[in-house]
Order: C-alpha cells, then structure tokens, then sequence
C-alpha cells in the first residue's frame, strides 16, 4: 500500500519540477518447485458438485466431494483409497485446491499465446495460452526435479487417442495443468499430470491418466478409467517468488533547509531492499535500503536525477528514473530591519521620517502642523517689531 508521510517538504514550491521518467519493469512471478497441492495432494478425484462414474473405473487414490452431496457409481468403480463424502477432510482439500489453483494462474509463462501442443517436446517451465488442446503426441523432456505448468485461460482438450509422456526421468508428479473453465479428456488418451479446473473435469471411455482430476467448482465425471495418483514424489514444494514493482508515487519538490520525507514502496516476494544504482540523491538526502525512507535536509538547491532500484534477488529488478527538484531556502527578514524608501510594513501606515508619527494617525499630524505654523507666525512679528537705534 502506497504511504506518504506529509512534512514541510511536501508542500511543492510553485514551478518546481517533480518528474518520473522510466517505469519499472513489468514484475515476474516464478516458483523453484512443484505447486504445492496441500491436503488435496492424495485424491486422484475432487469435486464440488458431483462425482460421477460409468463402468469398471479404477481409481488409485481417494476420492472426494465437496460441498455437494452426490457421488454415483461407486462401485462398479474400485477406489483403492479412501471415500471422503462431503465431510472435513473435503472441504480442506477444496480450500488447498483454490490456493494451489491461484499460485498456478499467477505465474509468469516463459511462452505464451500456445494452442495445440501436439508434436512438441518441452523442456522445463510454465506455458500459456488460451485453449490448450493435444491431438496427437507431447513429450515432456526432464529430470525427476523439472517442473511444467501449463496455464489454459479457457479449456483444455486431450483429444481421443492423443499421448502425453515424461521423459528422462521426469515424473508425474510435477505436471500441472491450470485450466480456467473445464477440462475433457478424450477416449483412450494416456495423459499424465494434475489437472486443476475451475470447472470440471471429463474423462471419457478408456482414458487413462497419470496424475489427478481436481474440479474447483463444479463435477468430475469418469466412463471406464483408470486413475493413479502419484506417488513417491520427492521434490518439495516450490516457492513463490515475486520479482519487484514500485507502487509509490514519483518523490515530490523540497526546499533547503526543509526536513524531507517521502517513502519509496515496492511489490514483491520477498520484501525488496532499495538502493540508489544510478544518479545521486541532493545533497542531505539519504535513502533507508530496508524500509525505502528518503530523508533528510536538502544543503543544496537543484535538480537532481537519480535511479532508485528495488530488488529482492529475483529478476526482474524495478528500476525507476526519477527527478528531485530542491528550491533555494526561503529568505526572511532581519529582526528590526528598515523596509526600503517608499515601501511600507503594511501594518499601521507609513511613518514621517525621524519623527515615528506613522501617517495614518492624521489628527495627530494636523496639531503638530499647526503648532509649527503657529511658531513661524510668533518668530516673523518679533521680527517686524525689534526697535531700530539710530547713531
């Protein structure tokens, strides 16, 4: 969340420039390890609203509804695991399932904008697109700690037939397939991997997956299938990391001799440090690397560009290009100072020079003007009547 502390320095002296020049780069989020599934982890089926089977399936693994009530065709279906009916376990399994399906679709794609995979053979990542379909073969090409995610905005569709495959050790177990509205299975495809639907999940006549089928919201329905949970996995869960994004606004104008406080904040995960990687701050100002605190007081009046960086150790770093514009100090009177001839303090009026008797005071003016009067008059006639001496 943006902060701003407001101080003297907030207050932008009119004309100066505050610029924000490049925006940071477009942050990335990537994962070192398979998504971690929580307790949905040991269902091959989840469901939301129903489960429903035709035919001899086997399901190697458990099965589970959540919150709706209706589970048919078991048996004829075999669950070699555990039925869990609308109870907590469940319903816990649903809430892990929501995280482990956000934590996919948050994920930035190494390659996006993909469709039919049919005839690829994929090394290790995340890819994207809006429906995704295999028709005929896909491998995936790895080891037993290589990770695929595959992101479908829509729908996924394995067509009848079509084969996905591990190879070189890679394992079941870190194959995940985000789909944003329902995935379909055709008849008597090999798939392999975890799909987490928003939706459903149909698998038709004779599919056989390697992996599980998680519906977020709505039905898993199965038609003579085989099902097997993996097991054995060994690669811990990943972690999510969040590369940075600067969320704050440009740093405002300050002024010399002003206190200064404006605070940089960032996105990420882990917490981002700050630091200044190109430029320089004006002269007074300093920036916290923890907590992104610009402060200080600015010595110096001028425009001052420089790069604030914010990085926690996955890439992208957010770099940002700013301008910090420092207004000269502000210029106070002495105490008891004269104003110049002619101007005025505006308080009181003017004030007759030497005599202290301020202008606006006018009948103070008109007695003094006629005493003086009054004295010229007196000295004139003493004058005119001084007695002349003759000789």
């Amino acid at each position: 969340m943006f902060r701003m502390r407001v101080t003297l320095s907030s207050i932008v002296v009119a004309g100066a420039l505050t610029l924000a020049v490049v925006p940071s780069a477009t942050a990335a989020t990537t994962i070192d390890g398979p998504v971690n599934l929580g307790t949905a982890a040991p269902f091959s089926v989840l469901a939301s609203s129903t489960v429903t089977n035709t035919g001899p399936s086997v399901i190697n693994g458990d099965v589970g509804l959540s919150p709706g009530t209706s589970i048919t065709g078991i048996p004829p279906a075999v669950v070699n695991g555990t039925v869990h009916a609308t109870d907590a376990v469940a319903a816990q399994a649903q809430a892990d399932l929501t995280t482990a399906y956000n934590v996919a679709a948050g994920l930035t794609p190494v390659a996006s904008g993909l469709g039919d995979l049919t005839g690829a053979s994929l090394t290790p990542g995340v890819y994207a697109g809006g429906t995704l379909s295999v028709t005929g073969q896909l491998t995936l090409a790895g080891t037993a700690e290589s990770v695929w995610i595959f992101q479908a905005a829509s729908t996924l569709t394995i067509g009848s037939g079509a084969i996905v495959t591990v190879t070189g050790g890679a394992s079941a177990c870190n194959v995940f397939w985000q789909v944003g509205s329902s995935a379909t299975i055709g008849t008597g495809a090999q798939f392999v991997g975890t799909v987490m639907a928003d939706i459903s999940v149909t698998a038709e006549t004779a599919a056989t997956v390697t992996g599980r089928l998680l519906a977020r919201t709505g039905a898993v329905t199965l038609d003579t299938n085989t099902l097997t949970a993996p097991t054995g996995c060994t690669t811990a869960p990943g972690t999510v990391r969040m590369s940075p994004e600067i969320t704050s606004e440009a740093p405002p104008a300050g002024q010399v001799d002003t206190d200064y406080v404006h605070t940089i904040t960032a996105e990420g995960a882990p917490e981002p440090e700050y630091t200044i990687v190109g430029g320089a701050l004006p002269p007074g100002l300093t920036i916290d690397t923890v907590t992104g605190v610009i402060s200080g007081r600015p010595t110096v009046a001028g425009q001052y560009p420089s790069t604030v960086r914010a990085g926690n150790g996955t890439l992208p770093n957010a770099d940002t290009d700013y301008v910090i514009t420092i207004a000269p100090a502000a210029v106070s009177p002495a105490p008891g100072a004269v104003p110049p001839e002619g101007e005025g303090t505006g308080d009181a009026g003017d004030e007759l020079a030497e005599s202290g008797i301020a202008l606006s005071d006018t009948p103070l003016v008109a007695a003094a003007t006629l005493i003086l009067s009054g004295a010229i008059v007196i000295l004139l006639r003493r004058r005119r009547t001084r007695p002349i001496t003759i000789g």
